[in-house]
């Protein structure tokens, strides 16, 4: 039997088919696959398809911004560009020496460790208050720290654009 319902659990949202780097997966390398398959983030997934954590395009700027300035993270909110004129070093200027170092940096070095993951029975509402209760525009679907799916924001708001569409009468203010 067919229904008007909207989908309800992450399993029934969840996009399948992701984009995953290893540990071992350089920095350099993901950025290009990022610019590449214009994405923001993906799940860092080993050997054994364990998530280890997740690397987003913040996580990139942060690592190459600590090797720039060993500390900055924790000591400074300033902007390695502001100190440098006219928008900030060029790869070409830079020592060797740090060339090496940015290109030795891997997934494992610069991901977010913290897993934020839901069960593909959790329903749309639980996977929302994740995302705000985490502050996180991704979630990742599965059990036991082994990925199923994903969900993004883009996801949870094309659902609510659909059941408004769906009962528009139900959501006017009254």
């Amino acid at each position: 039997m067919e229904t008007d319902e909207p989908i309800v659990r992450a399993r029934d949202l969840m996009e399948r088919d992701l984009i995953t780097v290893t540990p071992e997966t350089g920095i350099l390398d993901i950025h290009r696959l990022f610019v590449e398959e214009n994405i923001h983030g993906a799940p860092v997934v080993g050997e054994d398809a364990v998530v280890y954590g997740v690397i987003s395009t913040l996580d990139l700027l942060r690592i190459v911004r600590d090797e720039l300035e060993p500390g900055a993270g924790s000591t400074s909110a300033t902007y390695f560009r502001d100190e440098l004129p006219y928008s900030g070093p060029d790869w070409y200027d830079m020592p060797a020496d740090f060339q090496a170092r940015v290109q030795a940096l891997t997934a494992a070095d610069a991901m977010t460790k913290d897993v934020i993951m839901v069960s593909p029975l959790a329903t749309i509402d639980e996977v929302a208050r994740t995302m705000r209760d985490h502050r996180v525009h991704r979630v990742l679907v599965g059990e036991n720290r082994v990925l199923e799916g994903l969900i993004t924001t883009f996801d949870v708001l094309r659902i609510l654009a659909d059941a408004t569409e769906r009962f528009p009468h139900a959501h006017a203010a009254g």
